[in-house]
C-alpha cells in the first residue's frame, strides 16, 4: 500500500509518498491563500506522483479541531478557509480515493506512538512547540480527544489572568516582544532568537529564560493532572540539545517547591521532527481504513 500524505501548515504544505513504512518523494509548496488554489496545488501533486507509486489513499495532517466522524475541521487556525464544511468529502471527490485526516499535533503523536519515542509507553503527553503550542494525550496507547475534541490543547492553558501557555512560551509572540524593543535588529524566527541568546545578547537571553520557565510551568501542570509515563517534546524547539535538561531541571524545582517531589517527570524529545505529521497522517490512515 502506498499513500499520498500531506501536512497542511500556516506557511507551507509538506507532502510525500508513504511506502514500506518510510517517506519518499518528500517536498512542499507554499500554503495558498484560498481554498480553490489549495485544491489545485493538491491535485497537481497527485498528478506528479501517481506514476511514482500505486497510490491507494490520501492522508492529511491538518490544523484545527478535526472531527473525523463528520469529516469537518472545526475551530480556527492559520489556514482559515479549511474550516466548517465537509472537507473530507471534497477531497475524496478531488482524488477519487479514500481520504483520512487528523489534527496536526495528534498526527505527530501517532507517529511517535507507532514508530518513535513513545512506542514503548502507554500513557503519554505530547507537547508540540512551534509558532503556537499544540499537544495530544495518549492513554493505554490510544489518543484521547475529549468531548469537544480539545484534549491536548495545552497551549490554551491559562498561566495567569490573561496569558495562555502559547502566549508565554511559543516563539511567535516572544519574537514580537523582542522586535518591539529592537526595531533596527529585528529577527524572524525562533532559531535567530536562541542564537542571539547564545551569543550573549542580554534581552534575548532573558526571553529564552522566560520561555523555558513558562514551558516548565506547563509541564508541571501536566505532571500533576495527567501523571504520564512520558512527556514528549516536539516542534522546532525540540532540535535544541539542551531542551530536555532545561525543562527537566526547571520542572523538578517546581514540583519540589510544591511538595510533589515524588513525581519524576520523564521528558524526552520526539524522534521525527519535521516528518512527524506526515508519518502520523499515514498511521492514522492505516488505523482507520482497511483496503
Amino acid at each position: 500500500m502506498s499513500l499520498l500524505v500531506f501536512d497542511i501548515g500556516g506557511q507551507g504544505v509538506k507532502y510525500a509518498i508513504w511506502q514500506n513504512n518510510e517517506l519518499i518523494e518528500k517536498s512542499s509548496f507554499k500554503t495558498p491563500d484560498n481554498w480553490e488554489s489549495l485544491q489545485e496545488e493538491l491535485f497537481n501533486v497527485y498528478e506528479q506522483l501517481k506514476n511514482k507509486a500505486e497510490i491507494t489513499g490520501v492522508a492529511f495532517s491538518c490544523p484545527g479541531s478535526v472531527d473525523n466522524k463528520a469529516g469537518v475541521i472545526n475551530g480556527i487556525s492559520a489556514v482559515p478557509y479549511v474550516h466548517g464544511f465537509k472537507i473530507v468529502e471534497a477531497w475524496e471527490k478531488l482524488f477519487n480515493l479514500p481520504v483520512t485526516m487528523e489534527n496536526d499535533a495528534n498526527a505527530a503523536a501517532l507517529a511517535e506512538l507507532g514508530y518513535g519515542v513513545a512506542k514503548d509507553y502507554q500513557n503519554v503527553a505530547f507537547m508540540i512547540i512551534g509558532s503556537g503550542i499544540g499537544g495530544a494525550v495518549a492513554m493505554n496507547g490510544e489518543l484521547v480527544k475529549g468531548r469537544h475534541l480539545f484534549a491536548g490543547e495545552f497551549g490554551y492553558m491559562l498561566m495567569d489572568d490573561t496569558n495562555t501557555l502559547s502566549n508565554l512560551a511559543s516563539s511567535l509572540l516572544q519574537i514580537s516582544r523582542y522586535n518591539e524593543n529592537n526595531s533596527e535588529d529585528r529577527i524572524e524566527n525562533g532559531l535567530e532568537l536562541f542564537n542571539l541568546a547564545e551569543s550573549g545578547h542580554a534581552e534575548a537571553q532573558a526571553i529564552v529564560e522566560y520561555i523555558f520557565d513558562s514551558l516548565a510551568r506547563g509541564i508541571y501542570n501536566l505532571s500533576l493532572v495527567i501523571d504520564p509515563e512520558l512527556i514528549a517534546i516536539g516542534g522546532g524547539i525540540s532540535v535544541r540539545e539542551d531542551i530536555v535538561d532545561q525543562l527537566t531541571k526547571r520542572t523538578k524545582l517546581l514540583l519540589e517547591k510544591q511538595g510533589a517531589s515524588e513525581i519524576k517527570p520523564n521528558i524526552q524529545v520526539c524522534h521525527f521532527f519535521n516528518d512527524a505529521n506526515l508519518i502520523g497522517a499515514a498511521v492514522n490512515f492505516e488505523r482507520t481504513i482497511t483496503l
